[in-house]
């Protein structure tokens, strides 16, 4: 798990770009404390910051071919770089270290673009071929490690990293972008490709990049209809339930591959049991848990969590978080966002946590509810796309009433106004399923001055699941928007920022392509959320736990923005504060914020948070 950065230019000099290089891994030195390099070849310079996985004592970056042609900078973890390694050495190809850098480097420059479909894990890595003047860029399929880029059209410049801190450090304009923006208020963060600053870039989740002679070439390598079609049906939902569990213990085998400690986030639920029951019947035992808990009731899964560990006797440790906790650390929560998200506060003090428990990885059942449809609102959306054909049948004047009715209710029946008025096919419901803010909401936040925040997956999705029943399709849109967009993101930033590398085994692209395979009723079934997977371990899970309700690492944020938040919350709604933000309405945002603190809707905190955390982001940054 690394942190990677590099200048291409044709007109700056060596020195220069090293410089700048320097100044970008400098800014990441939390990705990778262990290690650092850089090297120039050509127009280009490359640098790293290493975070030791696999073989520590070797692995040093960036890595070059022996002939010198070649040269790669990685970050993530390629958890199947055994048996290519063998597969390599087969073909002829000598390795020196147990490192998975130089297998990958070896895969690469051996299959070319074909390699990327081979590899099991997570990666965003930088080729450079010496004999062509060509970089490669590329993403993992899923999008669980991050790649920003920065491309230059009058100068042919490009410059990317791992995150838009360390871009920033190579200079030029950041300038807010007003779609992006709005994208933050809608979705709690910017939907890849944008980022919130106009002109840089996020490369997306399967999707690879060419520059050649100072032009680019992007390309999607992996969605949803390119996805392998080898996987075999099972013949009935017996021999599913059967594969399924071997899938998973095949995918928490690969993902417990590590030459230093591994531990496990565990909540109460059933997601990170199963991975726990996994990783301890897979001979890592005992295996080092990590949990947090709240003071206040009705949130707390420590009780649970804790069975838990003591159910597969694993090394447990749990941390409580406080209001005046969270209170005390907002400089340094809100420092290590590189973009200001509505979420992350949960993964932040969980790898703190972890951190402080001795582990340099550690794994998340991420990525199990947009599988299995654990979500609640899978249902409601089903139901309301059933009446979307009726809906747009019915008279303007009757639709525009009912909404307008809707909008003055709780954030409930405000969201189903939005849904009912912006969705008129499933794809389209999809989109809007995810917003916080409504687009007349975030047009009068700004007085205008944002965009319209329509989703920029919105037309790609559609065409890719054109033959997706509507199962798949809410499954694939959570997987590729909220979960890559916002929740593998967090995951990254706030893991990383404890120097701890976050692995997902749900998120494996393997078990994906053969659930893809498999009849979605099986693997969803209406009103029983996540049964197939409870089947599918029952055996092995702690009594109870397949009907216990699902809370996760839920935040009582609700009541710490009322109590122990709420003196950020006034001094961030300050009309100096809104002002100087540049973009948002001191009339309107105070007036959501009053709206607010009369209301009791536990469903409303997170606009608030959203909004507060976006107008706290844009004064940090202007104040450096």
């Amino acid at each position: 798990m690394c942190g990677i950065a590099g200048f291409l230019s044709t007109r700056t000099s060596t020195t220069e770009r090293e410089l700048t290089v320097d100044r970008m891994c400098s800014a990441m030195h939390h990705r990778g404390p262990d290690d650092g390099g850089r090297i120039s070849r050509g127009p280009i310079t490359l640098g790293m910051r290493r975070l030791a996985i696999f073989d520590p004592a070797n692995g040093h970056q960036p890595w070059q071919s022996d002939d010198g042609r070649y040269t790669l900078v990685f970050n993530g973890a390629l958890l199947n770089f055994r048996e290519l390694r063998t597969e390599l050495e087969q073909l002829g190809r000598p390795f020196r270290t147990e490192c998975d850098t130089e297998v990958l480097l070896a895969a690469l420059t051996h299959w070319g673009t074909l390699c990327l479909n081979r590899l099991r894990g997570m990666f965003a890595f930088a080729l450079w071929d010496d004999h062509v003047q060509s970089l490669w860029l590329a993403r993992d399929p899923l999008g669980v490690k991050p790649l920003y880029f920065r491309p230059s059209e009058s100068s042919g410049d490009f410059v990317f990293a791992s995150e838009l801190r360390a871009l920033q450090k190579a200079g030029g304009d950041f300038t807010i972008d007003p779609e992006a923006l709005a994208d933050t208020l809608a979705f709690l963060a910017v939907p890849s490709p944008r980022t919130l600053y106009r002109g840089i870039f996020s490369l997306g989740a399967g999707e690879s990049l060419r520059w050649k002679g100072g032009r680019l070439e992007k390309a999607f390598y992996w969605d949803f209809s390119l996805r392998s079609r080898n996987e075999r049906p099972c013949t009935d939902v017996r021999e599913f339930t059967h594969e399924l569990r071997a899938r998973l213990q095949d995918s928490v085998r690969y993902h417990l591959i590590a030459d230093v400690p591994v531990g496990l986030f565990l909540s109460g639920g059933l997601d990170s049991a199963v991975l726990a029951g996994l990783a301890t019947q897979s001979g890592s035992h005992p295996i080092r848990t990590f949990s947090i808990g709240f003071d206040e009731a009705g949130y707390s899964e420590a009780e649970e969590a804790a069975a838990t560990a003591r159910h597969f006797g694993c090394e447990h440790r749990a941390a409580v978080i406080t209001g005046p906790r969270v209170a005390a650390d907002l400089d340094r929560l809100l420092g290590a966002m590189d973009q200001p998200t509505g979420d992350a506060l949960n993964v932040y003090y969980a790898s703190e946590t972890a951190q402080a428990g001795g582990v340099r990885v550690v794994l998340s059942g991420l990525g199990s509810d947009e599988l299995f449809g654990g979500y609640g609102y899978f249902e409601k959306l089903l139901k309301l796309h059933r009446y979307q054909r009726s809906w747009r049948w019915a008279p303007r004047p009757f639709r525009r009433g009912l909404a307008g009715l809707l909008c003055r209710g709780s954030s409930r029946t405000q969201k189903v106004a939005d849904l009912f008025a912006e969705a008129n096919t499933l794809n389209e419901l999809a989109a809007c399923s995810r917003r916080v803010w409504s687009t007349s909401a975030v047009r009068d936040l700004t007085d205008g001055r944002a965009g319209s925040a329509s989703h920029p997956a919105l037309k790609r999705l559609s065409a890719t699941l054109a033959d997706a029943d509507p199962f798949e399709t809410l499954s694939a849109w959570e997987l590729q928007t909220y979960m890559a967009d916002v929740l593998l993101r967090d995951g990254d930033t706030m893991s990383m920022r404890h120097s701890l590398e976050l692995r997902v085994p749900f998120v494996d692209r393997p078990m994906i392509e053969w659930l893809w395979r498999q009849p979605s009723a099986w693997r969803h079934t209406p009103e029983k959320p996540k049964s197939a997977l409870a089947a599918a371990m029952s055996d092995l899970l702690p009594p109870g736990m397949a009907g216990r309700p699902k809370r996760g690492f839920a935040l009582p944020m609700d009541r710490w923005i009322r109590r122990d938040l709420r003196p950020f919350m006034e001094d961030t709604f300050a009309a100096p504060s809104v002002g100087r933000s540049g973009f948002f309405s001191v009339r309107e945002v105070q007036a959501r914020w009053k709206h607010f603190l009369s209301h009791e809707d536990e469903r409303s905190w997170s606009r608030l948070w959203s909004l507060a955390v976006t107008i706290a982001f844009l004064n940090r940054r202007a104040s450096r």
